[in-house]
C-alpha cells in the first residue's frame, strides 16, 4: 500500500523514564540485572534484530543504565510492553526503568507516582494516509476512520484536534503498535495516527 505522511499540529514529547529510586537501585544491584521496559517493537528505538538482539535508542538507554549501575552494559533484561501495560509494569516493580516512547504529560507526572527523568527525543503526532485518499492536510480527514493504539495520548490528541476543528472521525482501536499497523495495511481504517517517528519507521 502506498502511503503518504501528513503532519498535524499536535505535539508530544517522548521520554525515557528512569525510576531508579533508592529501593529500586538496591534491588537492581542485588539482582545483578536491570529489568528494562521497552516497546513491543519500533525500528530505531527498541526492536529485536533477526538474531533476537535488541537494538535502538531506547535500548541504548537501558544499556547505559546497566553500565553505570552494574558496570556491564549487557546486564539488561528487555521486557516488551504495550502502551496499556507500561505504567502498571513500572508501578508494580515488574520493570526497574521504562525506556520507550511515552509522552510526558503533567497528569502522568503528578498522578502516577513515577519519576520522569528527562526527555531523550522530541516528537509530534502525525497522520499516515493511503495516497488513494488524495489528501494533503489533516483538515481534509473529516469523517475518516483512524487506526489508533489504545492507552496512548494519541487517542486524546486526535479527539481534541477533531473537536477543535469541528470534524468527526471513527476510531479503530488496537492493543499494540504492530496490530495497529496491520489494521491499516488491511484497510480497516483510512488513516493511521501515531508519533511521527513511529509512522516513518512503519512506512
Amino acid at each position: 500500500m502506498k502511503t503518504s505522511l501528513i503532519t498535524a499540529a499536535i505535539l508530544s514529547v517522548s521520554f525515557a523514564g528512569h525510576a531508579l529510586a533508592e529501593g529500586t537501585l538496591d534491588a537492581v544491584k542485588a539482582r545483578g540485572v536491570v529489568q528494562c521496559g521497552v516497546t513491543t517493537g519500533l525500528a530505531g528505538f527498541s526492536n529485536p534484530d533477526e538474531k533476537g538482539n535488541w537494538e535502538g535508542l531506547d535500548v541504548d538507554v537501558c544499556r547505559a543504565v546497566a553500565a553505570a549501575v552494574l558496570g556491564d552494559a549487557k546486564k539488561v533484561k528487555y521486557i516488551p510492553l504495550t502502551a496499556k501495560e507500561r505504567f502498571t509494569a513500572l508501578q508494580s516493580g515488574e520493570i526497574d526503568i521504562l525506556s520507550r516512547n511515552t509522552t510526558w504529560t503533567q497528569t502522568r507526572d503528578t498522578q502516577l507516582g513515577l519519576n520522569f527523568a528527562g526527555v531523550n527525543y522530541y516528537d509530534g503526532q502525525g497522520f499516515m494516509a493511503s495516497k488513494k485518499l488524495g489528501v494533503s492536510s489533516a483538515k481534509e480527514l473529516d469523517g475518516a476512520a483512524f487506526c489508533i493504539q489504545a492507552g496512548t495520548t494519541t487517542e486524546l490528541n486526535l479527539a481534541s484536534y477533531f473537536r477543535q476543528h469541528g470534524m468527526s472521525f471513527s476510531p479503530v482501536v488496537f492493543d499494540t503498535s504492530d496490530q495497529t499497523a496491520k489494521g491499516f495495511d488491511a484497510g480497516r481504517c483510512d488513516v493511521l495516527t501515531s508519533d511521527q517517528s513511529q509512522l516513518y519507521a512503519l512506512r
